[in-house]
């Protein structure tokens, strides 16, 4: 966590489920985007590369069109997918939905960029809502959260802004450095890559602080993002007692 201020205040408080109805919004005679056009799909048939994949459409429409053609169970989307092995798998659906990517707490407090933070390694399940409720929870004084998106496809790239009320609050957060983030059954230490696919659904012992990552890895994934030009001198941190992190010497045979 380090000094950080949110791109801009969209001030849209209003938290839509997915089971609400799917309708089509208008501004200005134009439809407003409910949903990013980059869409994650988990738990595919093992004799499907990667086990998990990233659907790109078009158009928004398509997107909605999937979400009606999902069946929902415990708030989460499936649809079943059958390879040259396995017949109907139910495979996890997560559209992200692009009003919980801010969320103003506090809307009497102004935003401060001297009392905001940047938060990387941010799952990237996790709502603004729920980013601002954990780091509250801590250290109190949060008056808004906001999930970083690319500018294109609106989907989020694992990083975050807080904003504070008071100096206390920031001053508090900014001295942590570190703190575990949670999303249901998602354990902050699960790969952000390749979401425990490659590693067995096993914690990430690595994460990435250099501003190019910013993400938790499993060894192979840390292996494999790692021997791109550029990044092959990253260093790894690893946690241990305590929760603090330390650095590690790390070299891949």
């Amino acid at each position: 966590m380090e000094d950080g201020f949110p791109d801009e205040e969209r001030g849209d408080q209003s938290l839509p489920g997915l089971g609400s109805p799917h309708c089509f919004p208008h501004q200005n005679g134009e439809r407003v985007e409910r949903y990013s056009r980059k869409v994650f799909v988990g738990g595919l048939p093992p004799d499907i590369d990667e086990g998990y994949a990233f659907l790109l459409f078009q158009d928004e429409s398509s997107v909605q069109a999937l979400i009606d053609a999902c069946i929902e169970e415990d708030g989460k989307l499936y649809l079943c997918v059958s390879s040259p092995t396995i017949k109907d798998k139910p495979v996890q659906i997560r559209p992200w939905n692009l009003n919980d990517s801010d969320f103003v707490m506090d809307g009497s407090q102004p935003l401060d960029p001297r009392k905001t933070i940047f938060v990387g390694g941010v799952p990237r399940p996790l709502r603004a809502v729920e980013l601002a409720m954990i780091m509250d929870r801590l250290y109190g004084g949060v008056c808004y959260a906001g999930i970083d998106t690319d500018p294109e496809l609106k989907y989020p790239k694992g990083a975050g802004r807080v904003a504070f009320s008071n100096q206390q609050s920031y001053i508090a957060a900014i001295s942590a450095r570190f703190v575990q983030l949670q999303h249901g059954e998602i354990d902050k230490r699960l790969c952000d890559e390749c979401q425990g696919t490659r590693c067995g659904g096993k914690f990430a012992p690595f994460f990435c602080a250099n501003v190019t990552c910013l993400q938790y890895y499993c060894e192979y994934c840390w292996a494999a993002i790692h021997s791109r030009a550029g990044r092959e001198f990253h260093k790894p941190l690893v946690k241990e007692g305590g929760d603090r992190p330390r650095h590690i010497s790390f070299r891949w045979n």
